[in-house]
């Protein structure tokens, strides 16, 4: 059986950004709530029609590729995660495909939100060690202000989510010993409505319901998220996995050099920081300028850590990541 690993990271962001100072002005909020809440200070907006969730999963590619030392060629299938397509359907996947144009490889979509480029690298390590693939792109990319709810009534989820893109390349290596050591994916399906979208959607309500009842009360396709519920089952969820993964690899926490969470709140890193006794060079945090970008942020925080020379040869680094499905996991790689 073959092995992967991660030979290029990208990412990018619209240039864009908007301060807690900035989202004051449109509802009832401030900086200090915001930070002291969430850790946040700015995020970036797409501030045109040019930047969409396919053109800036395109632009970390290229960035991924190039870095990888291959070409567009040398890519046999794409794995995009998000959850702000540019369509309902057809998926990002096939855009990217088309958009880098690539030979007519697969294109799989994934719909695992915050935790969604962990499945997408885990889905990306399983074709690759099986032998049917040898350099598969993985995407995350998201743009949610679009369909955020920018008033006072919607403050409590729109403050906090961000624009952008991440991507990386994996190879095929038949190094055992350095790579994507394992993943490890889990869900709990009972909360799923505590953080979601529910219109438009075949279940509920879909774009018809919408229009005939033209209600300016309707919530329904603006995100909602029982905040404390979340919090408190991310901080369980995410030391769980993280302990799942280096238990799976005969290692202990002392062994992490760089732990890349889902920047999902400030005060969730925090917390797994402390209980895990790791000091701040073993955690990479840049939620504070980004926001959470859902799908991107793990792809955008490990690109961030890796430019910045915080990742080196032979590191222990550890993604974990949880949101939205309930859907949470964790990747183990031997850099």
């Amino acid at each position: 059986m073959y092995h992967s690993k991660l030979t290029g990271l990208g990412y990018y962001v619209p240039e864009n950004v908007v301060t807690n100072d900035d989202l004051s002005k449109i509802m009832d909020t401030n900086d200090e709530w915001i930070q002291e809440r969430t850790g946040i200070k700015e995020r970036r907006h797409v501030a045109s029609i040019e930047d969409t969730t396919t053109s800036m999963g395109v632009k970390a590619a290229k960035m991924a590729i190039e870095r990888s030392g291959l070409t567009t060629d040398d890519i046999d299938f794409v794995v995009f995660a998000t959850l702000s397509p540019d369509y309902y359907f057809p998926g990002p996947g096939v855009l990217v495909q088309r958009d880098l144009g690539l030979k007519t490889v697969g294109a799989l979509d994934i719909r695992n939100q915050c935790s969604g480029f962990v499945y997408g690298i885990s889905v990306a390590d399983q074709f690759i060690k099986t032998g049917m693939y040898k350099n598969i792109l993985v995407i995350g990319s998201e743009v949610h202000s679009r369909g955020l709810d920018m008033t006072t009534r919607g403050r409590g989820v729109s403050v906090i989510f961000g624009d952008g893109a991440g991507a990386a390349v994996l190879s095929r290596t038949e190094e055992t010993s350095k790579g994507i050591l394992s993943t490890h994916l889990h869900s709990e399906g009972q909360h799923a409505e505590e953080l979601s979208l529910i219109a438009p959607g075949m279940g509920k309500r879909w774009v018809t319901d919408i229009l005939k009842d033209n209600d300016p009360n309707d919530e329904s396709y603006y995100p909602y998220m029982n905040g404390q519920f979340v919090f408190k089952n991310a901080v369980v969820r995410f030391s769980e996995v993280i302990m799942e993964g280096l238990q799976t690899n005969n290692l202990q926490v002392s062994d992490i050099n760089m732990l890349i969470p889902h920047q999902a709140n400030l005060r969730i890193s925090q917390f797994i920081q402390q209980k895990f006794k790791l000091n701040d060079d073993q955690v990479y945090n840049n939620i504070q300028k980004y926001g959470n970008t859902t799908a991107a942020s793990i792809p955008i925080a490990l690109t961030e850590a890796w430019e910045q020379g915080k990742i080196k040869e032979g590191d222990l680094v550890v993604l974990a990541a949880f949101g939205s499905g309930f859907t949470w996991g964790s990747v183990i790689i031997r850099w």
